[in-house]
C-alpha cells in the first residue's frame, strides 16, 4: 500500500509521533533512524530530509509538547505574587504525580524520555529544561520576590531568594519529577504512607517550606489558580 502524501508539517509530525514511543522505550542511543522510518512508514532518507540530526528531532518533540500547552498559557497570564508561587508549586506536583486520564500516558512518555536522556548524553533533557526555564522561571523568581515584599517568606530566606530563586524552582521541579519517576512502573517504588492525595499535599507543603514560605502564607492561600485534568 502506498504511503499517503503529506505536506511538510504533517510529515514532520508523523515522524515525531513515530519516534517518541521508540525513544521512550529504547532510549535515544538505542533507537535507529531506520526504526523511526519503519514506524513512520517512510524511507530513512525522508527522515533525514526533515531531521538531519537527532538534536533537531529533540527540538521538534519539545516544540510539539510545549506549544499550546494550556498550563503554560495560564502561567503566562498570572501576575507575580505569593498566590502565584503557591499555585505554581501545587500545580507542578499535582500534574506530575496525579496527571489525568487525558494526559497521563503522554506525561509518562516524556518522563521516560528525560530519564533515558540523563542516562545518555543529556541533550534532550537540557533542551527541555532550557525551554521550560525560559517560560516559567522568570515568573517563579518574580513571585519569590513578591512574596518577600509581602512578608510571606521567613526572614532568612528573603535575602537568599534574590540570588537563588531559579535554583529553588529547579529543586521544586526535582521533587515533583522524582515522585513521578518512582511511579512509572505503575505503582510507586517508594514506600510512601497514606493515600495519594495526601502524599501530594505533603509534597506541596514540603516544597513551599523549603523555598522559604511561612506556614501562615501556605495556610492562607490554598485555592489553585492553575488546573489540569487531575483537578
Amino acid at each position: 500500500m502506498a504511503t499517503p502524501r503529506l505536506d511538510g508539517e504533517e510529515r514532520r509530525k508523523a515522524i515525531v509521533d513515530a519516534a517518541v514511543p521508540l525513544f521512550a522505550r529504547k532510549g535515544f542511543a538505542g533507537t535507529t533512524t531506520r526504526e523511526i522510518a519503519e514506524a513512520a512508514g517512510i524511507s530513512e532518507a525522508l527522515v533525514f530530509k526533515h531531521f538531519p540530526t537527532k538534536k533537531l528531532l529533540y527540538r521538534e518533540i519539545l516544540h510539539m509538547g510545549c506549544e499550546g500547552d494550556p498550563a503554560l498559557e495560564q502561567l503566562a497570564s498570572l501576575q507575580p505574587s505569593t498566590k502565584t508561587l503557591i499555585c505554581m508549586v501545587r500545580f507542578m506536583i499535582r500534574r506530575f504525580v496525579l496527571g489525568g486520564e487525558d494526559e497521563r500516558a503522554e506525561l509518562d512518555l516524556r518522563l521516560r524520555l528525560v530519564l533515558h536522556s540523563c542516562l545518555e548524553d543529556g541533550d534532550y533533557a537540557r533542551e527541555l529544561f532550557e525551554t521550560v526555564g525560559e517560560r516559567v522561571v522568570p515568573l517563579f523568581s518574580a513571585s519569590i520576590a513578591a512574596a518577600g515584599v509581602a512578608g510571606d517568606l521567613v526572614p532568612e530566606s528573603v535575602a537568599a531568594g534574590r540570588a537563588d530563586a531559579a535554583n529553588r524552582f529547579w529543586f521544586a521541579q526535582h521533587v515533583a519529577a522524582m515522585m513521578a519517576f518512582a511511579a512509572l512502573p505503575g505503582r510507586s517504588c517508594v514506600p510512601y504512607r497514606g493515600n495519594l492525595e495526601d502524599i501530594v499535599e505533603e509534597g506541596v507543603n514540603f516544597v513551599l517550606r523549603a523555598i522559604g514560605m511561612t506556614d501562615a502564607a501556605i495556610a492562607g492561600q490554598t485555592a489553585p489558580a492553575l488546573r489540569s485534568a487531575a483537578d
